[in-house]
């Protein structure tokens, strides 16, 4: 590292200003508004560093020199409620509000804070009061218009409550005026590691003044300014600060920590992978070749991150052990930290939770002696992560909110998506699904190839948009059988999920190919924030999806016994009930069937107990729900007392889509063809008015018949009155030059219709030898001609589970 000269902060206290002309404009234009007599409010919203509190300071100062009253007040953290509005009451000396504050309360209270003037109220870190502070924030803009009073509020969010506005960095011409002590080179480093925020800027000023060159600010900064971007996304200002440094002649030991680093920062670039693995291999060499076990250490923790290889576990745990024993050597704590977490991380993929958990206890002590705060949030996620797999979710939600709160206080970037991930896995082991697809399909645009849109295909399927997820696993799975990365395996496993259950057997085989080298191990995203089951269950559902039920028997077996020996009881119960499936359909004997009784009582018991009444509807459906699941190769309709087992066809395909969508007619061309879109070909007739209407009414003729044929499955009937309404076509096509309007004739939707008529009507007949309350009823709900429709007739299901 580069060595310092003197230690100073020359810029400590410096209000940065420079480049806010248009909010110092708004804010005089809100004291102008003030001393006319008309009230106002302006947020500033901007990242910590923005500039915020040195603007509500100048906005003070304008104030206190136009004569006017000043107050102010500040959030007082993560969901306090009314707390803040209360403090400016008092010091307006007004009365405060009531505990259970109502719509009357908090009018009043507005009125009172908006009456008098000209005055300004100051709140700083709005957002940091909670959402009631931020909601009575829109009650009290509606009012003060009624006084001279104005507010100035500072948020890091933006609050979406106009006028707003976001301040964001400041240009590189605009930091020079703001630092003019830093040379040109010096100024740019501050810029790209700052963003171009001023109080960053100041403190990274400060930290770069009396180094020995600009250079050496530039590998300064390079290697100890922390990232400003979520896990998974790219810090564009630090990578280009590290490639920058990358371009100065320097000593193997330094060179080898900012090879290192960049590399680690490239992890958010899924195309950079080989760039990753060539930078690694050059600083480990490096490191080696230095002798310094600090910087080694420091090169295995970066190499772990940036390659990630999800098939290294193995290795991963070795290196980690390598990272802890070089960093004791060279007395770095926080390297030391990083190689405990790393084992914590390759013991729970490789499924001994036991020691994963001593690892993470040992990471834990290390970092309450180091005073890392940020090393207690990330023990609080992995603890809610484990309290949730071992089913003590309530311990888990208490713990996720404390992750919340004491990750907002420590800084870290990803807090929302991690609390969110853990209240996620929480609400599916309680059948509580969210619509969270629409949410991961956003994260997929911004973080393109780290396989979000898998977790929403997962997430569309387990809502019952089954449609929607089958599209989203054709569209996703190419690119994730070609990946790798953090989230890979648990790609592979959420698209294992929707495959078990809507995919083709072709995607259902490239996923198990893809998930059984890593059998006997545990699904685990990234840093473990996230554990989804045993790699096992996912195989298991695919080999049933593929009619392999010895296979899925003994991967199954697998799950279960791992899921016993580390204690994850919901994991468990959803294993058993698939497993009970796969017996109850192998035809076995008296044996299977006892073990199918055993499996779906232990998985009951568990669920009742957990509270999981997702899985608790799959056990047991309600009376008046009939049901059509896939079972191997084979369909199973349950409806009432009545079972009937089909083989797969293209009838039973239409069946389901059907009963999918009660009431909504389904064109035949979109029922054979799978989905919307589809364009049929224009004709070419024409026709005088009166031959037009003449054929219009034997037309019309026709077709009552054929939907009557169709409807009564007289296939017969509709064949013959589809061959005079074709020849009576054929004849108006022949017919021409005698003017009128086209009319069109469609072959394809018409052998869509009669091919599509006569497979579900087959399908249904199946189903009337099998079970014939049910085939009666579907024969009197099913309507079919050129628009396919399942109105559901009396003495049928209240809903179907397909």
């Amino acid at each position: 590292m580069p060595a310092r000269r003197r230690k100073c902060r020359p810029y400590a206290g410096r209000v940065a200003l420079i480049g806010r002309r248009r909010e110092l404009a708004a804010v005089e234009q809100l004291l102008d508004r003030a001393q006319a007599g008309v009230g106002g409010h302006l947020v500033l919203s901007g990242p910590t560093g923005a500039g915020k509190t040195a603007l509500v300071d100048a906005a003070a100062t304008l104030a206190g020199n136009r004569g006017m009253t000043v107050l102010r007040t500040a959030g007082t953290g993560v969901d306090s409620g009314l707390l803040l509005w209360d403090q400016l009451l008092r010091d307006l000396g007004a009365e405060e509000l009531p505990p259970d504050a109502g719509p009357r309360d908090l009018d009043r209270a507005a009125q009172a804070i908006a009456r008098g003037g000209p005055r300004l109220l100051l709140v700083d870190d709005l957002d940091r009061a909670g959402a009631h502070s931020v909601a009575f924030l829109t009650l009290l803009g509606s009012r003060l218009r009624s006084g001279a009073t104005v507010l100035l509020a500072t948020t890091e969010h933006p609050l979406g409550l106009a006028p707003e506005l976001r301040l964001s960095g400041l240009t590189e011409p605009e930091l020079a005026d703001l630092l003019p002590e830093l040379p040109p080179a010096a100024v740019h480093a501050v810029w790209l590691a700052s963003a171009g925020l001023p109080g960053a800027a100041v403190d990274l000023a400060a930290e770069v003044t009396g180094l020995d060159s600009p250079a050496d600010a530039v590998i300064h900064l390079a290697l100890t300014t922390p990232s400003r971007a979520e896990f998974l996304d790219l810090d564009l200002g630090l990578i280009r600060l590290l490639e920058a440094a990358t371009a100065s002649p320097l000593p193997p030991a330094v060179r080898a920590l900012v090879l290192a680093r960049l590399a680690r920062e490239l992890l958010g670039d899924p195309s950079a992978g080989a760039r990753r693995r060539e930078l690694v291999d050059e600083a480990l060499a490096l490191a080696r070749m230095t002798g310094s076990p600090g910087t080694v250490a420091a090169v295995l923790d970066c190499r772990l991150h940036a390659l990630w290889d999800p098939a290294a576990a193995e290795e991963r745990l070795a290196t980690a052990s390598e990272i802890v024993t070089q960093a004791r050597r060279a007395g770095d704590a926080m390297v030391e930290r990083r190689g405990l977490f790393w084992r914590f991380v390759a013991l729970a993929e490789l499924g001994d939770l036991g020691a994963a958990e001593a690892a993470l206890t040992a990471y834990a002590r290390a970092g309450e002696l180091a005073g890392d705060a940020e090393a207690a949030v990330v023990v609080l996620a992995r603890q809610a992560m484990l309290a949730t797999v071992r089913g003590r979710l309530d311990v888990a939600a208490t713990l996720a909110a404390e992750v919340g709160v004491r990750g907002r206080q420590a800084g870290l970037n990803d807090t929302d998506r991690l609390v969110a991930s853990l209240y996620g896995r929480i609400g599916m082991i309680r059948g509580a699904i969210g619509s969270s697809a629409e949410d991961l399909q956003i994260l997929a645009r911004r973080l393109p190839g780290h396989f979000f849109e898998a977790t929403a295909a997962r997430s569309l399927a387990e809502s019952g948009r089954d449609v929607e997820a089958a599209l989203e696993l054709e569209r996703v799975l190419p690119a994730v059988l070609s990946g790798s990365g953090p989230r890979w395996v648990g790609a592979l496993a959420d698209l294992a999920m929707v495959a078990a259950r809507l995919g083709e057997p072709a995607s259902a085989q490239a996923l198990y190919e893809a998930l059984l080298p890593y059998q006997g191990r545990l699904v685990v995203w990234g840093g473990a924030n996230t554990i989804t089951g045993p790699v096992d269950d996912y195989l298991g559902r695919l080999a049933t999806r593929l009619g392999r039920p010895d296979q899925a028997l003994s991967h199954l077996d697998s799950a279960i016994a791992l899921e016993r020996r580390i204690g994850a009881l919901p994991w468990l119960a959803a294993t058993l009930v698939v497993r009970a499936g796969v017996l109850g359909g192998h035809g076995g004997g008296v044996e299977d069937r006892a073990r199918v009784d055993d499996d779906l009582d232990r998985a009951r018991s568990i669920a009742q107990r957990l509270g999981m009444i997702g899985l608790l509807a799959t056990l047991t459906p309600p009376a008046d729900e009939w049901r059509l699941t896939r079972e191997g190769e084979d369909w199973r309709l349950d409806a009432g007392a009545e079972t009937a087992r089909l083989r797969d066809s293209q009838g039973v395909r239409y069946l389901r889509t059907l009963l999918a969508a009660p009431g909504q007619e389904i064109a035949a061309l979109d029922l054979v063809a799978g989905g919307t879109g589809l364009r049929v070909p224009d004709g070419d007739v024409v026709l005088d008015d009166a031959a037009c209407a003449a054929y219009r009414r034997r037309l019309a003729t026709l077709e009552e018949q054929l939907d009557a044929a169709d409807r009564a499955g007289d296939v017969e009937r509709a064949a013959a009155t589809q061959s005079e309404r074709a020849a009576l076509v054929a004849e108006l096509r022949r017919a021409s030059g005698l003017g009128g309007r086209p009319r069109v004739h469609a072959s394809e939707a018409e052998r869509a219709r009669v091919n599509a008529t006569r497979t579900l009507w087959s399908t249904v007949k199946r189903v009337e030898s099998a079970a014939p309350l049910a085939g009666a009823h579907l024969r009197a709900s099913l309507r079919t001609g050129r628009q396919f429709r399942y109105q559901p007739a009396p003495g049928g299901p209240t809903r179907w589970s397909v």
